[in-house]
């Protein structure tokens, strides 16, 4: 039985783009892997507007969008956008959200969830915010409307560190987890330990596209902060707020303290923690750690992110790979539709 999803694009920055071009350039060959074709019949975004097209949007001239354009021009496309109505519409079978994280509420991006899964539609983000924020709220609304919320991409990109948890690890019993979650910091760290300085570090990665025209979030923690609240709580079913993880970042790290690290076989890293203490609680933190040569996440250099599970069973494992980019992003939210058409499979049955 031939499958579709019609998918409404919330945002329209690198991320929604870059999935926009892989199904347009490759729909054809995810459908034959995939077993299920997808069609964008939406996408709201401050900057370009809103178009609605139950036939599917024209691709080719929403992705020729630049600086200045809008989407009036294109069949069912206006200058200005409401999310609300898009996304509580008929026109969709799941909501793609990718706007910007405010670290202090989690929105605009948890309203959009919740809208999404209220008027019974899956919905799935790269946004840290909703998942930090209302992880058990969202998966109960979701539970309640037979829909699914997914957010694999908002911890590690495209590396599937929640559905290695959920999934090959289940069972295997997840005491802890510590990890470099920010592609950014660690950048900035592998090159202090090259001669730059911290600013030089900066503006490197700000060149790159590695970090934002404002830094503060990846710097001084608060990015890593939400995601080790939100992996906390998918992994332990918890309620663990961001508020209550102390979290310093690497702006007080200095050129000598990095030199003298190396010169005793240790390199500076930013890290996410959290385990569970003997009364069941989560206790986590974010900050700066001087790592041994032999500990797994020592070697982890540039814009690479890492994790490392400690387990009942196994002991460490841990999964590195890429924490940040445009592809690696959208495949994220691809593999969260993956997810999403399996459960729905699944209920079929």
């Amino acid at each position: 039985m031939d499958r579709n999803y019609n998918l409404a694009l919330i945002g329209f920055g690198n991320v929604n783009r870059t999935l926009a071009d892989i199904i347009h350039r490759d729909g054809a060959a995810l459908e034959k892997e995939l077993g299920f074709s997808l069609t964008i019949t939406a996408i709201t975004d401050l900057r370009y507007g809103s178009v609605v097209n139950p036939r599917g949007v024209d691709l080719d001239r929403a992705l020729a969008c630049g600086e200045g354009d809008t989407f009036a021009n294109l069949d069912g496309g206006q200058e200005t956008c409401n999310n609300q109505d898009v996304i509580c519409s008929d026109i969709a079978d799941i909501i793609v959200e990718a706007t910007f994280t405010n670290p202090d509420d989690g929105e605009p991006g948890l309203s959009h969830v919740r809208w999404g899964l209220e008027s019974g539609k899956s919905v799935c983000t790269t946004n840290k915010g909703p998942a930090a924020f209302a992880a058990h709220e969202l998966a109960e609304l979701a539970n309640k409307n037979a829909v699914r919320f997914e957010c694999e991409g908002a911890v590690m990109s495209g590396t599937p560190v929640i559905r290695l948890a959920h999934g090959p690890l289940k069972g295997v019993g997840i005491q802890g987890f510590s990890g470099i979650l920010n592609g950014t910091s660690n950048y900035v760290l592998t090159r202090m330990e090259s001669g730059l300085t911290q600013q030089e570090a900066i503006v490197e990665a700000q060149e790159l596209g590695y970090a934002e025209a404002d830094p503060t979030a990846d710097i001084g923690g608060s990015d890593v902060r939400l995601k080790v609240t939100l992996l906390a709580n998918e992994l332990w079913g918890t309620q663990l707020r961001a508020q209550d993880v102390p979290t310093h970042g690497i702006t007080a790290i200095t050129e000598e303290e990095i030199k003298e690290a190396e010169a005793n076989g240790t390199h500076w890293k930013l890290i996410g923690q959290a385990h569970r203490g003997d009364q069941g609680q989560v206790i986590a933190s974010v900050g700066p750690q001087r790592l041994e040569t032999r500990h797994p996440l020592s070697g982890i250099s540039g814009a690479t992110n890492a994790v490392m599970f400690d387990t009942l069973y196994l002991g460490p494992v841990t999964i590195s790979g890429p924490g940040a980019g445009r592809e690696e992003t959208a495949y994220a939210l691809i593999s969260d539709i993956v997810a999403i058409d399996h459960f729905y499979q699944t209920q079929e049955r």
